[in-house]
């Protein structure tokens, strides 16, 4: 009994001692918070913790010397302060803004407190954790967040009626197509990968049967493009007319695209680029001698935002690719195959020949390109009823005005498909672009007196873009319309064209074309092939197939046709240049018979009259003696530049040098003088390289081998270009995948 209670009287003292050091450690621990209440919380320093929050919000490619997030994700930031931050205690509230005059009201200011939790998409310090003097806290930016740079401070409540601020650093804020909160968002990592990450790509050219890919380097990611496009939306009209208005606008990206759209070409402002649809390229660049968007960025950038010289469609498209890809909103280059421009907005374009079969371009108002190039955006359109969502039209190529600027879009491609061209923004020109019909006449004695064909499916044709996780071509023409000549097509295209038209139908000669049955049949069916394939340098080969076939005047018997050809340069824009060719020939064709009548063009007469694009019409209109009727023949040929090749000696490698051999032969008849050789590739090169080849006699080869020295690892690509005063764009490219460096 004794020892029971000997041991229960130890038992007891243990427990006092225990006890008496717990009190003393809490008095210990309560008497250094109050000491650390009484000694004021300051700010020693600020962690953005770069490179963690770029990997993490897809910026790392931006370089890793500042803060850039997208919104609608958190990111984290270590402040170190004098002495531990104690929650109960502590205050302290953070202010995120951006604009010249930042307001809550607008957007562009945004005060919140440090919490334990986050609280929905509103701005937001939360989930933070304390580790001895420093305080790791996660900061959130709403999904509809105003985009742009932004300065970050830190208010301190050290009494109720003293605050003291501290400025933490700046930061960008990019649209978010990873957060499904964000109307940016596109739920695939592929997509992403291919319309937000990829720096390069293809534009595609040419006509539609010779269509060519021209790679292009994007270079989104450069460390100083980001600056230069938001510069380019702080000398947009609207944000000189109302700095506060356009920033706080910053969080819609219909109306990001749309500012960008008038700011990519300069009609309206001191936007980045000067269209130049002549000849003359002597004061500027030829269009297309460019390789790329970064070139021309920065050249803008460090020339005071002076137009720079010059562009055409797909340099004004490649461009705007870049900084939409760069601001975080999924982007594609697409390209329109025969693609028209209504004067008059009656869905149909008017092409005139005279009866020597020379293209009227005075007459011609209407255009139809032999190729126009756009952009298309991923985003959701709030602003429209539902279902029209995902890919959008812009176009920043200055063709009409759009709200009194040079702009186009966005126009909702699925709107486009179905015809609903009351719908936002410029819906009915980007529809009649890729369905509108073409009407042909024969213009004699001051007027046009015979139509000579009426073809509903000749415009809009291969709708192409770059392939995704490939460099072939994807036609996507299916997006914008039904099939050709199908019921859903005709139906589609009466919709629109009664919206379009409204009361101006009664009087329109293209639905009065349509009410009168179209065209007669013909007595006979002509067709022109080429011999063999057309090579610069060499005369063209053409063969006439001429076919008698039954109609209602001449069931049968034979005919006679004189079939005047004239053969005339295409420009880009659809115009033409004067004639460089002419030819008669005089056909005698009995009933049923088929007869092919070979022809030349000689070398010597195209040899000093073709535009940059190579491209020939070889037009025919026969005369069908004794009926007043006339047929229509053509046929457009391009004849190919020469090719170059790339080839790599070894596996590229971050710092290591990459040896480059490119092999170019002068496969023309004549020299090629004055030869510029212009590398570029992000990731590979900083800027470009230039090197002057001289004259390249024909057929002559050179062969070039230079060092580059990767500077960024993963998929890249190599653009070089071959200019002369005979042949302006001779391009070639090589994919590379860059390794990174291998540890030391």
């Amino acid at each position: 009994m004794d020892s029971e209670l000997e041991s229960y009287m130890l038992f007891k003292k243990d427990q006092s001692g225990i006890a008496l050091q717990d009190k003393l450690r809490k008095e210990k621990s309560g008497n250094r918070i109050k000491l650390d209440i009484m000694v004021a919380l300051e700010l020693r320093s600020i962690d953005l913790q770069i490179s963690r929050n770029n990997k993490e919000h897809h910026t790392k490619e931006m370089g890793l010397k500042r803060l850039i997030v997208r919104r609608g994700q958190p990111f984290m930031l270590q402040v170190h302060f004098n002495r531990p931050f104690h929650s109960r205690t502590d205050h302290i509230t953070f202010v995120a803004e951006t604009g010249p005059a930042p307001m809550e009201l607008l957007g562009t200011r945004a005060t919140f407190p440090l919490t334990q939790a986050r609280q929905g998409n509103v701005w937001s310090a939360s989930d933070f954790t304390v580790d001895s003097n420093s305080l790791l806290v996660s900061l959130f930016t709403p999904a509809d967040a105003v985009i742009g740079s932004y300065t970050l401070k830190i208010d301190i409540s050290q009494r109720q009626d003293h605050i003291l601020t501290h400025p933490l650093g700046t930061f960008i804020l990019l649209f978010n197509p990873w957060s499904a909160e964000d109307d940016v968002y596109l739920p695939s990592e592929t997509l992403l990968q291919e319309y937000v990450m990829l720096d390069y790509g293809f534009v595609y050219k040419g006509h539609e049967r010779f269509i060519t890919s021209s790679p292009w380097n994007y270079g989104q990611f450069e460390e100083d493009i980001i600056d230069i496009c938001f510069e380019i939306l702080n000398k947009s009209l609207y944000f000189l007319e109302n700095p506060s208005k356009d920033c706080s606008q910053r969080n819609d990206a219909v109306y990001v695209c749309r500012v960008v759209s008038a700011m990519i070409n300069s009609n309206d402002d001191n936007g980045v680029l000067q269209g130049n649809w002549g000849e003359d390229y002597s004061l500027g660049v030829s269009p297309l001698e460019w390789n790329g968007s970064v070139a021309i960025l920065r050249q803008w950038s460090a020339k005071g935002g002076q137009p720079v010289k010059y562009g055409q469609c797909w340099v004004f498209a490649a461009v705007m690719c870049t900084v939409m890809r760069c601001l975080g909103v999924p982007s594609r280059v697409v390209s329109n195959f025969r693609s028209a421009h209504s004067a008059d907005g009656n869905l149909t374009i008017d092409t005139y020949y005279d009866q020597n079969a020379e293209i009227l371009s005075t007459w011609k108002q209407d255009k139809i390109w032999n190729f126009h190039v756009w952009n298309e955006c991923w985003m959701i359109r709030k602003d429209l009823p539902p279902g029209y969502n995902g890919w959008q039209v812009l176009d920043p190529t200055p063709q009409q005005t759009s709200s009194g600027l040079f702009c186009c879009g966005p126009a909702s491609v699925k709107a486009i498909k179905e015809g609903e061209v009351h719908l936002a923004y410029d819906t009915p020109f980007v529809y009649a672009e890729v369905n509108a019909d073409e009407v042909i006449w024969l213009f004699r004695d001051g007027q046009a007196q015979e139509i000579l064909a009426h073809n509903t499916s000749s415009i809009g044709k291969e709708i192409s873009t770059k392939m995704v996780g490939s460099d072939q071509r994807q036609n996507i023409t299916s997006f914008y319309k039904y099939s050709e000549g199908s019921h859903e097509e005709r139906s589609v295209f009466l919709k629109a064209s009664r919206k379009m038209l409204g009361s101006r139908r009664t009087s329109s000669p293209f639905l009065d074309l349509l009410g009168s049955g179209g065209l007669g049949d013909q007595p006979a069916q002509l067709q022109l092939h080429l011999a063999r394939t057309p090579e610069w340098g060499k005369d063209l080969l053409l063969k006439l197939h001429a076919r008698r076939v039954p109609d209602r005047t001449h069931p049968q018997g034979p005919i006679r046709l004189e079939v005047r050809f004239c053969a005339q340069a295409l420009l880009h824009k659809g115009g033409t240049r004067e004639p460089l060719w002419r030819h008669i020939v005089h056909l005698n064709l009995d009933f049923g018979e088929e007869i092919q009548w070979p022809f030349l063009l000689p070398y010597n007469n195209y040899r000093n009259k073709l535009t940059d694009e190579k491209l020939i019409r070889v037009s025919g209109i026969a005369k069908v003696e004794g009926t007043g009727k006339s047929i229509l023949v053509l046929k457009d040929i391009s004849l190919d530049p020469p090719h170059l090749s790339i080839e790599l000696s070894e596996r590229a490698e971050v710092g290591k040098a990459l040896s480059i051999h490119i092999t170019f032969t002068n496969t023309q008849t004549v020299a090629l003088s004055h030869c510029m050789m212009v590398l570029e590739g992000s990731g590979l090169i900083h800027g470009q390289i230039s090197n002057d080849l001289g004259t390249l006699v024909a057929g002559h080869t050179i062969q070039i081998q230079l060092d580059l020295y990767p500077f960024k690892s993963g998929p890249h690509q190599l653009q070089v270009l071959i200019s002369s005063n005979e042949v302006k764009e001779i391009k070639g490219y090589k994919d590379i995948f860059v390794a990174a460096a291998r540890a030391s």
